[in-house]
């Protein structure tokens, strides 16, 4: 079975407790990154990680949560191969995954309960991209203009 990353900072660490929790028993295999307390940390001590193991192919998808769900999206999308999609609705994780073949599902924690988290990482995790047009798109996501 394919291993799903999951990380988080301290806002986002009763979520994401809850979800590996129901997502191991649902028997998913799950590497988590961190943080495991509510201490205060820095996001992007656990995203980093995560991040490049996404972007080396190490894994195929994650999930990520923070407060806003916005830091840990910013950090993940620093590397060339995450499509970290910030995601509040079951609607967009699935256009997140069927247009911008989205690879992290990113979380706000503050705003959004355990059920609805759980049914937008089930519909991100059962949505397969549809290629055709989004694929020149989300290819143009990797032309770094500077």
């Amino acid at each position: 079975m394919e291993i799903i990353g999951i990380g988080c900072d301290h806002a986002g660490f009763e979520l994401k407790e809850k979800l590996k929790n129901k997502l191991e028993s649902d028997g998913f295999v799950i590497k988590d990154y961190g943080t495991n307390s509510l201490a205060s940390v820095d996001y992007p001590d656990i995203i980093h990680p995560l991040a490049s193991d996404i972007n080396k192919g190490i894994l195929k998808q994650a999930i990520i949560i923070c407060g806003s769900g916005n830091g840990v999206a910013i950090a993940a999308n620093k590397y060339t191969n995450v499509r970290a999609a910030l995601c509040w609705n079951m609607e967009i994780a699935e256009l997140a995954r069927k247009h911008n073949d989205a690879n992290i599902v990113s979380l706000p924690a503050r705003f959004i309960t355990f059920d609805e988290a759980y049914n937008i990482i089930g519909i991100f995790f059962r949505t397969r991209f549809e290629g055709g047009r989004h694929s020149i798109r989300v290819e143009k996501i990797k032309n770094i203009i500077e």
